[in-house]
């Protein structure tokens, strides 16, 4: 039996309820303890902030190292790198402010998700079939044919992608060592989250 086969595309949108941030810290010391010491001191107010409702840290992982000039030890390096989950976006600013407060050595963030992504997906899966049905309606009036039952559907990836989702914390700079950013100064608006989801379609031809 003749078919015809096309591939439709579906998109949803929705706002961003959940935002991910990526934060570093950096110290040194003559001595490894001396340097995790330090490190130990500069993070103290950062582990209080985490510690805030609607805040999760994901992951904390600790470095320690020495730093050599040449065949030379040249003391010692301790970092202590998050990853920081926040589901109450109300609190982003304020956690942002508190991350740059502390001096970071990098932070990036925030990127936007959703925690749930099914309702959007559903949509986006019938906006994708309906596109492959409009699809195959033009080809077969084309034809002068009919368009016949769905033979078979083929799910494609499903992708989520965040607008303007790549943010950095490089904006601050300058300003009082040590002093919290104004943070209305940059958008850091929930973002709207665009779920995209494609399928290929077989449609039985008729004459």
């Amino acid at each position: 039996m003749a078919e015809v086969v096309t591939r439709g595309v579906g998109r949803a949108e929705r706002t961003a309820d959940r935002a991910e941030v990526q934060v570093g810290f950096e110290t040194t010391g003559s001595t490894r303890n001396e340097a995790v010491d330090a490190l130990g001191t500069r993070v103290a107010d950062v582990e209080a902030a985490l510690r805030a409702p609607g805040v999760e840290v994901r992951s904390r992982q600790l470095t320690v190292h020495d730093n050599w000039d040449g065949r030379r030890r040249s003391g010692s390096r301790a970092a202590q790198n998050y990853v920081v989950r926040v589901d109450d976006v109300d609190r982003l600013d304020e956690l942002l402010a508190a991350l740059v407060a502390a001096e970071p050595s990098w932070l990036s963030g925030p990127n936007w998700q959703l925690k749930d992504d099914s309702d959007a997906v559903r949509e986006a899966q019938r906006g994708a079939v309906a596109d492959a049905r409009r699809r195959a309606e033009g080809y077969v009036e084309a034809l002068g044919a009919r368009l016949g039952p769905l033979h078979r559907l083929t799910d494609g990836d499903a992708e989520v992608w965040a607008a303007d989702n790549a943010r950095t914390m490089a904006a601050y700079g300058g300003g009082a060592p040590g002093a919290a950013p104004e943070m209305g100064r940059l958008n850091l608006d929930a973002q709207r989250i665009t779920v995209t989801v494609r399928c290929t379609a077989a449609w039985s031809l008729l004459d």
